[in-house]
């Protein structure tokens, strides 16, 4: 059973990498062998195009079907990626796991903490947007499933935090703590404070002894030990080495000391 944010984000990244996927609305971990396919080419009106049912038929016996919200809850109902049940080893049990079936925007407007500040954000965490969720997995990446790209169970990258090479990416709304699992209370990369500024690690601490400096207006000073993310690319400029970050939802370029967005 998933108890911890760490564990559900490693149980999508697995699916992930590990299993033949497909977008398929409304399902939540079947394998679509033939007798279940007929099912999910009639359950809601996005299944019915013909685009969709073709996809979903032509599908082979060891992929599993989810969608985005439907991955969440079949992982928290104890999807294991058996091919002979009829939902790949998930069953829908609120009563033992605690996690209703719910559409994707009700899941995210029942986490706590919600936020739009990317730049401390936990394993495990929800990724949210309107009509649209996913799991954040670390490293400025995400597990989601969706049409979109690869029209499965992919991991993409956060464009709130950066782009990364090989990853498309998807700017989210906001994140927060699902109620179905508990959290360290720490960011996604904490022990990344003992490491050097400029390593490319995220999450060290800023020493920052300046003023921010936002589009050209001066907003206050910022904290001694301001922790930002590093998206790990740098620039030399002025005779200073400056790191991109993310601060406060904003890309910024800094040098320790001073922070531009």
């Amino acid at each position: 059973m998933i108890k911890t944010g760490k564990e559900l984000a490693a149980a999508v990244k697995k699916i992930a990498t590990s299993y033949k996927t497909l977008y398929v609305m409304g399902c939540f971990g079947a394998p679509l062998k033939a007798e279940y396919k007929e099912r999910y080419c009639k359950n809601c009106s996005y299944n019915k195009q013909p685009a969709r049912t073709a996809m979903i038929k032509a599908a082979s016996a060891d992929t599993f079907g989810f969608d985005c919200v439907c991955l969440i809850k079949g992982v928290l109902w104890g999807w294991n990626g058996d091919k002979n049940a009829v939902y790949g080893g998930a069953k829908y049990e609120e009563k033992n796991s605690g996690v209703p079936d719910i559409d994707c925007n009700i899941m995210m407007d029942r986490c706590s903490d919600i936020s739009t500040d990317f730049s401390k954000i936990e394993v495990g965490e929800a990724l949210g947007m309107q009509g649209h969720i996913g799991v954040y997995i670390g490293d400025g990446l995400a597990v989601e499933c969706t049409p979109s790209w690869k029209n499965c169970v992919q991991i993409t990258a956060v464009a709130n935090i950066g782009a990364k090479t090989g990853y498309n990416s998807r700017r989210w709304t906001r994140h927060g703590k699902l109620p179905y699992v508990t959290y360290e209370g720490t960011e996604d990369s904490a022990s990344a404070n003992k490491a050097d500024f400029f390593s490319g690690k995220t999450n060290a601490p800023v020493n920052v002894r300046a003023a921010a400096s936002i589009r050209g207006a001066v907003v206050g000073k910022l904290p001694k030990g301001t922790a930002v993310r590093l998206t790990g690319k740098t620039v030399k400029n002025g005779g200073y080495t400056w790191a991109e970050v993310l601060y406060n939802g904003k890309i910024c370029w800094c040098d320790k000391q001073w922070i531009n967005c």
